[in-house]
């Protein structure tokens, strides 16, 4: 049996052979994650809680503006904690920022297993569910970094979207600045308060996609004021965790 498969029970433990020596496993996903401290709600792909399955974190140092700006003197570093992900056992390397994405070639070019930096990944997919004349309203913490090239990067046209700079939002600030204290209440009713205007503004939009890793804790706020449908980074990375990690079906007939 290959070591990479999922056991199902004691009985598969006789056919495991090889198995790799590693200080700990299970790591469905692996997360590159900037070193920035504030504070981080469920929901948050930096807190742990987020998710149902173990994920493991590799964290990087550098200021998030370089990130935004796709600077290339972070490449060699995003890289190196892509391969030490992968050295680690992880099966799937994504990114704890919306603007990994500037680097989601070289990295994915640079290990073995998939990796999806940017939550704009999704765009594809998601227009594909709209209709032609449609759009995906975008909310994005860094408006002058988003251009037609860096959606490029993950696979995305820009075209496709409505793209909402939320960084500059008061009740923002905590975060986008790393400051200590957050306003949570006054953050989500910012958030659909935007939303809303954006809606009344360009009735084209079909659905909504959250670039920023820090707001899938507000999703749901989102849709129940909207009715639309919300994508994440969340949504990116439960649908990545259950390609890589499949299971067996039980039941009867």
């Amino acid at each position: 049996m290959d070591w990479k498969g999922t056991l199902n029970g004691l009985q598969d433990l006789q056919g495991i052979h090889h198995v790799p020596a590693i200080p700990f496993a299970g790591y469905g996903i692996g997360i590159i994650a900037v070193d920035l401290k504030y504070p981080k709600l469920p929901g948050n792909v930096a807190n742990a809680t987020t998710f149902s399955f173990p994920v493991l974190y590799e964290v990087v140092a550098f200021e998030i503006e370089q990130l935004f700006a796709g600077a290339a003197e972070i490449e060699a570093q995003i890289v190196a904690a892509a391969r030490k992900l992968e050295k680690a056992g992880v099966r799937a390397i994504v990114g704890a920022c919306g603007y990994f994405g500037h680097f989601q070639q070289v990295v994915a070019d640079s290990v073995d297993i998939p990796v999806f930096l940017s939550s704009i990944s999704q765009v594809p997919l998601i227009k594909l569910s709209l209709k032609k004349s449609q759009k995906i309203l975008t909310l994005v913490a860094s408006g002058e970094d988003v251009t037609s090239e860096f959606f490029q990067q993950s696979g995305a046209d820009l075209a496709d979207c409505v793209i909402c700079e939320i960084g500059s939002l008061k009740s923002f600030a905590p975060i986008r600045w790393g400051k200590t204290e957050l306003d949570n209440q006054q953050l989500i009713k910012d958030l659909v308060g935007t939303v809303n205007e954006q809606l009344a503004a360009n009735p084209a939009i079909g659905a909504v996609l959250l670039e920023c890793s820090d707001l899938p804790p507000y999703a749901c706020g989102i849709q129940q004021a909207t009715g639309l449908a919300v994508f994440d980074f969340i949504t990116l990375i439960n649908w990545v965790y259950t390609a890589v990690v499949q299971r067996p079906y039980y039941g009867y007939f």
